[in-house]
């Protein structure tokens, strides 16, 4: 996918956050203010887009697996989209801890959800009773939604993508304490020094965070 500084700010990936709220990392990305807004200077943040999209290039090349995360309202849409197009494992609800730290625990309730879905699916609920049924259907529901997204994830990613990465703090430690490589998103209220690729850029907004997933799902997908 081409991508250059113009669409960039077509998709507002330049608006930061309040200036009270940026991070001294950030200091160096930025082109200034206006109302107290932070703005990043997206001509010094392309070149860490064009790293990160080097990087995920070379993971799709060698066929590693890539866990793609985001909780945030504006960034779910586009997270779960990009991870089922690469089909690449992906967490949009909340971060369970310990899925990577964890992971032969999470390993056993991903196995549990499938067979529970198998055994809905072949009408092996039938025997149940009503009461018992909606308690079976209301686990299904609880695992589905927090599990969904790593059916499939048998063992731990080389590398996550990460949106927002002060929101998903946990993750991005999980993930460093794993050995794992991190690539994240993250405004001006996000530490530059806390993943090993980050991209400052607008993360509060779905055409930038969209824009920024579309540009990392193209490189991956590069033979």
């Amino acid at each position: 996918m081409q991508f250059n500084v113009t669409t960039m700010f077509e998709a507002g990936a330049h608006f930061g956050y309040s200036k009270t709220r940026r991070h001294p990392t950030v200091v160096p990305y930025l082109f200034g203010s206006k109302n107290g807004i932070d703005i990043i200077d997206i001509e010094k943040v392309h070149p860490l887009l064009e790293k990160a999209a080097s990087v995920l290039a070379d993971l799709g090349k060698a066929g590693k697996t890539v866990l793609f995360v985001g909780t945030k309202a504006e960034a779910k849409g586009a997270v779960e989209s990009v991870a089922v197009a690469l089909r690449q494992p992906f967490v949009t609800e909340r971060w369970i801890g310990g899925i990577l730290t964890n992971f032969p625990e999470i390993k056993k309730r991903i196995q549990k959800l499938e067979e529970m879905k198998e055994k809905r699916a072949n009408g092996e609920y039938d025997k149940y009773t009503k009461k018992e049924k909606i308690l079976l259907n209301r686990e299904l529901d609880r695992l589905n939604k927090y599990f969904s997204g790593l059916v499939g994830m048998m063992k731990l990613p080389d590398a996550i993508v990460v949106v927002d990465t002060k929101k998903e703090h946990i993750a991005v430690t999980e993930a460093k304490k794993m050995g794992l490589t991190v690539i994240g998103i993250g405004n001006t209220d996000c530490s530059v020094k806390s993943v090993h690729y980050p991209i400052v850029a607008n993360d509060g907004s779905r055409s930038s965070i969209e824009l920024v997933l579309d540009i990392l799902k193209a490189a991956y997908e590069q033979q």
